[in-house]
């Protein structure tokens, strides 16, 4: 028995452009205009038709970034830049208690 060749649609983007995709997205979102440096599926998308001249569906771009880059999903920590970690403690430390303490 031999083995089938695996059957479906072939990829769009063939092995160097896909090098391309990599290349590009390791400059970052802002170096391709972008406000903020995070990647969005439209974002990436956007990128790969910069670079290759195909225009991917958002699934697509999914399998690309998880399948054939290796990429997984990243959520930025959701902190304020303010948080002032010794004044939170001093807080829980002095104030938390006198509040719970109630009259």
């Amino acid at each position: 028995m031999r083995r089938r060749a695996a059957t479906g649609r072939p990829p769009k983007l063939d092995d160097t452009q896909v090098e391309k995709v990599r290349a590009a997205l390791e400059q970052g979102a802002q170096a391709h205009g972008f406000e903020a440096d995070l990647w969005t599926l439209e974002r990436v998308g956007a990128v790969v038709t910069r670079a290759t001249g195909v225009v991917l569906s958002r699934a697509s771009v999914w399998r690309l970034l998880t399948g054939r880059l290796g990429w997984s999903l990243q959520r930025p920590e959701r902190r304020a830049v303010e948080r002032d970690e010794s004044e939170i403690a001093r807080w829980i430390a002095h104030e938390w208690p006198r509040i719970t303490k109630g009259p």
